[in-house]
């Protein structure tokens, strides 16, 4: 069995070696698993990826890192399977801002087991949450916000949920004027357990089209990877992006966005 460094080194090296074994073809158009791509993506796939080579050191900032303690001290929550409160954390922050900034930047970063937590659903039932520890909250929030900027502008305009100034509401009030302008259908669709069944491979695969730097990707996969910690036991995790994630919905987001384009595509 590959060790798990070497298993991230060739998971992170997936997307460069097709493109190179897609690009000496010399056409314009290729067909892939997801369908047509164009020479064009892959030249913009390079020119982020050049663009993003050192991304970790904007996430290890320290006024990012700042803002994402402040985010993570406003939404509360409860503590992970260290115990340790929202409360506590800007003392720890204050005396080890430092050394986090050399892990993140090193790549030593060690990510903690989430706390398995059940709620119940509105129409009956119980939702799974995975809660990380407050420090590993602040991290999450911190790749978030750069990831954010990225992104956001690249997402479906019909997009509404998980995003900045954007909610249901605004997606409902769309819906009303679809209607008004005399549309007879709006389909609703609830894809069953989404967070549990993301595909770990092919997030981290989609993700590594437009990141350049291995730390983040690697960082990625070691909080998506990080194990469940239930009734004593820790159970590792081969798919899904825990609720109770800040990074979540950005993934969940980036994962659905192709789903968004090739509805638009279809003319939906």
């Amino acid at each position: 069995m590959m060790k798990p460094e070497k298993y991230e080194n060739f998971q992170m090296g997936l997307f460069d070696e097709w493109e190179r074994s897609q690009m000496v073809k010399g056409a314009d158009v290729f067909s892939t698993r997801s369908g047509l791509v164009r020479r064009e993506w892959l030249s913009r796939c390079r020119k982020e990826r050049a663009l993003t080579q050192d991304l970790m050191s904007d996430i290890a900032d320290l006024k990012n890192l700042d803002t994402a303690l402040r985010r993570v001290i406003r939404n509360k929550g409860s503590a992970g399977i260290d115990g340790k409160s929202v409360e506590e954390l800007n003392d720890w922050f204050s005396n080890h801002y430092r050394e986090l900034q050399h892990q993140l930047t090193t790549g030593t970063y060690r990510v903690t087991a989430v706390k398995e937590v059940w709620i119940p659903k509105p129409n009956g039932g119980k939702r799974q949450l995975g809660i990380p520890t407050v420090k590993d909250r602040m991290v999450q929030q911190a790749i978030s916000q750069v990831l954010s900027k990225r992104y956001d502008s690249t997402f479906s305009d019909h997009s509404y949920g998980f995003r900045p100034k954007r909610n249901a509401h605004q997606a409902l009030r769309k819906a009303g004027d679809y209607v008004a302008e005399g549309k007879s259908w709006i389909v609703d669709i609830d894809l069953a357990k989404f967070f549990d069944e993301v595909n770990h491979d092919r997030l981290l695969w989609q993700l590594s089209t437009r990141i350049g730097d291995k730390r983040v990707l690697r960082l990625i996969g070691k909080f998506l990877r990080a194990g469940m910690l239930s009734g004593g036991m820790t159970t590792q995790r081969v798919k899904g992006t825990p609720q109770g994630s800040p990074l979540s919905p950005l993934l969940s987001n980036i994962v659905l966005d192709e789903l968004d384009k090739e509805l638009e595509r279809r003319g939906h």
